[in-house]
């Protein structure tokens, strides 16, 4: 694909949950000084109503501004494609970093993340996609990238739809059977998103990658099981975050980050007398 509407693509950067990612040359009439952005470009093709409801969703993105979120630019529909562009970030993304990280640069950007999508929650936007992949590195900060914008063109779609095997992972159980999800659901996914980036293990084994339906059984009949790798002080977090009942969870995602945070930079005890 060389490209849509007036961006055009000299890279691709990776495939997302129904659609794949481009690296394109920033079209003029964004007046931006950055030479490149980043576009994602759906692969079903949509209605008007779907844009409709897309274009909505990414407007309240774009107008939360936050250090922890990615910075959308545009958004548009080209011969029934969506796309929207955003801020092109090459230091790359928890899942395929551009340098190796330490596990507190790891754990703070996951902490991060968890304050964009707490960001997201307080204007009622649930993300619904969160995942190694789309936790971009800025520097030394993450944000937060890709919301799972194919739920809002079908809504109430279940696991049939939920895009690469790989992603069922990162869902909250209920998500997967076509829950709208909430901020507990991104809770949960924020747990094993830190759990993944640390450990480089998932939580369910060897999920079958040939068959959808295969691995929706999988998940749903297994145990998420925490990896003996886990750096200590992360693993009362990653367990609240699973907890099957939604009250036993973070409360809100910002919680979670204080959590991450406290372990990344614990109080100074007192001195002795």
């Amino acid at each position: 694909m060389e490209g849509i509407a007036d961006y055009r693509f000299d890279a691709e950067l990776g495939a997302g949950n129904h659609g794949r990612f481009f690296r394109a040359t920033t079209p003029a009439r964004l007046d931006m000084d950055a030479p490149h952005v980043a576009v994602k470009v759906l692969e079903r093709r949509a209605t008007d109503s779907d844009f409709k409801r897309v274009a909505n969703e990414l407007r309240i993105f774009a107008a939360v501004r936050s250090e922890h979120l990615v910075e959308v630019f545009d958004a548009g529909y080209d011969d029934g494609l969506l796309f929207y562009s955003m801020a092109y970030y090459p230091d790359g993304s928890l899942e395929r970093p551009a340098r190796p990280l330490s596990p507190e640069a790891v754990a703070g950007a996951v902490a991060d993340a968890a304050r964009g999508a707490h960001e997201l929650h307080e204007v009622g936007v649930v993300h619904r996609d969160i995942k190694p992949a789309n936790v971009l590195l800025d520097g030394d900060r993450g944000r937060l990238s890709d919301l799972g914008l194919a739920r809002l063109m079908s809504p109430g779609m279940t696991t049939t739809g939920v895009g690469p095997v790989g992603s069922l992972e990162f869902m909250e159980p209920e998500v997967i059977w076509g829950d709208p999800g909430c901020r507990m659901s991104d809770v949960w996914s924020l747990g094993v998103t830190l759990h993944h980036a640390l450990t480089g293990q998932g939580l369910y084994g060897e999920i079958p990658n040939d068959s959808v339906l295969d691995a929706f059984t999988h998940v749903l009949h297994s145990r998420p099981e925490i990896g003996a790798t886990l750096p200590d002080g992360y693993r009362p977090i990653v367990e609240r975050c699973l907890a099957d009942a939604r009250a036993e969870r973070f409360a809100t995602a910002a919680q979670l980050a204080n959590a991450i945070e406290a372990v990344l930079r614990p109080e100074p005890e007192g001195d002795e007398e």
